[in-house]
């Protein structure tokens, strides 16, 4: 694993334009980065990346099945009881997942670190998918990279495929807030790889989701909304007035409810109780439990429920290492053992593996210059070279 500087591609700008990437820059910053990439072996993707991804999939599924039915356990996640009986039907029905990403600790030899599993909106999709594919594409043109260069990427495919999959030709709504640039070019790209499987779909803000009296979710022109892709947590969901209508059980939702169980960092502790000592797991406990004391003075703390690293604790013996600001918190806090991430040129990169349906099929890379990655870390590519 090696970070390395290549040159912008002299028509970078015209590719965003061409490829719809408008959030390249967030806030007059730059997000994606044209002029840095990481380098991996096949050994190094195929072993420590894409093996531990699959089998922590499996592992995350076989705590599903536990979670759903176990009123100790969806206490414990602080999710609502009117919600348990609306998750427990969408996985008996076999609700299928679309996607999650996987962060990991990495410094180019085993074992990678799980950090926290993003498994109900993760974002950096789109750039994870298409442009940096592009970008490999476009750097072998130019001669930058070696003619045989790849990158684990079938994140596009495996999208595609999965949505063929998961439904007849139905039609598929989409929803996120209206203030992200970044939420609606991923919804954008989940409608485009929603067209090429067939469905008919139409994006919408969440503040335009109607709720019609004989009790379905609609849209602008009055369209019962009868399967979702949202961009919006559940725990968001659980809280809302609409979350709580019975329209809720009428409607197919991606990601399902049932991915409530894994999609909040009370996860974590049940991991490394279902499986200690798993080479890619880190021990953690929820704050309240002594056991936490295991852990000594090397930790990260972490709210139940957050976005983007907000609110994060890293504490090494007498130093706190870093901090995050942010608005969680009240809902409690894991505490997981300190896996610092790896140095680069003074740069920390974090690894996004993906999972869709339940397949591993590509990465993407952020990195920021402190120890906590946020919504300003920046994008970068990587390639294998062997």
């Amino acid at each position: 694993m090696r970070r390395k500087k290549c040159s912008q591609r002299p028509n970078f700008l015209a590719r965003t334009e061409e490829l719809g990437f408008k959030f390249h820059s967030i806030g007059g910053e730059p997000y994606w980065d044209d002029e840095t990439y990481y380098e991996f072996s096949l050994r190094q993707i195929e072993e420590d990346i894409e093996a531990p991804s699959v089998e922590l999939a499996q592992l995350c599924m076989e705590f599903a099945s536990r979670a759903v039915g176990s009123s100790e356990i969806l206490e414990q996640l602080l999710i609502p009881q009117q919600q348990w009986n609306l998750i427990s039907e969408s996985w008996k029905r076999g609700d299928p997942t679309l996607y999650g990403r996987f962060d990991f600790a990495y410094e180019g030899k085993a074992p990678a670190k799980l950090l926290e599993y993003n498994a109900d909106t993760p974002t950096s999709l789109y750039e994870a998918a298409v442009f940096q594919w592009v970008w490999l594409e476009d750097n072998i043109a130019r001669k930058v990279l070696p003619e045989k260069a790849d990158q684990f990427n079938s994140i596009h495919e495996k999208l595609i495929t999965r949505l063929k999959a998961m439904s007849p030709r139905q039609f598929l709504h989409l929803a996120c807030l209206d203030g992200s640039e970044e939420d609606k070019g991923t919804i954008a790209y989940i409608a485009d790889c929603a067209m090429q499987a067939g469905h008919g779909t139409d994006m919408l803000n969440v503040e335009q989701i109607g709720l019609r009296s004989d009790g379905h979710f609609v849209d602008m022109v009055d369209r019962p909304i009868e399967w979702m892709f949202k961009l919006y947590p559940w725990e968001w969901v659980f809280s809302d007035d609409f979350g709580k209508s019975p329209a809720m059980a009428r409607t197919r939702f991606v990601e399902p409810p049932w991915k409530a169980v894994l999609s909040n960092k009370g996860l974590l502790p049940y991991l490394w109780e279902l499986a200690p000592n798993h080479p890619n797991l880190l021990p953690a406990y929820f704050e309240e439990d002594p056991a936490k004391s295991a852990l000594g003075s090397r930790f990260a703390k972490k709210p139940i429920y957050s976005r983007e690293g907000a609110n994060i604790l890293l504490v090494d013996g007498e130093n706190v290492i870093g901090r995050s600001g942010g608005n969680y918190g009240e809902e409690g806090y894991v505490r997981q053992a300190l896996a610092p991430l790896p140095q680069f040129d003074g740069r920390y990169p974090v690894i996004g593996s993906w999972i869709v349906g339940e397949e591993a099929c590509g990465m993407g890379l952020r990195e920021d210059g402190g120890l906590i990655t946020t919504d300003r870390s920046r994008f970068l590519p990587h390639v294998i070279v062997d």
